[in-house]
């Protein structure tokens, strides 16, 4: 079975003896996992402009299908 103590006892003691080689090693596995955070952030944010414009395209076609109601009752 995989010793979860062992292996984070490696880690550590990997981190001590070569703190750059650890840090480039862990920059570098995280680096697509940000890209994906940010590209995922970004197709969301457009997404969400996209819901709101036509949220107010759809408010204002209700706002003008009332004004005419109004208007064809006077």
């Amino acid at each position: 079975m995989f010793d979860v103590k062992a292996w984070a006892e490696y880690v550590v003691e990997w981190a001590a003896k070569d703190p750059y080689g650890f840090l480039t090693t862990v920059i570098l596995a995280l680096t697509p996992l940000f890209l994906a955070s940010a590209v995922l952030s970004w197709k969301l944010a457009k997404m969400i402009e996209a819901w709101e414009k036509e949220q107010k395209k759809k408010q204002k076609r209700q706002e003008n299908i009332a004004k005419a109601k109004r208007l064809k009752r006077e």
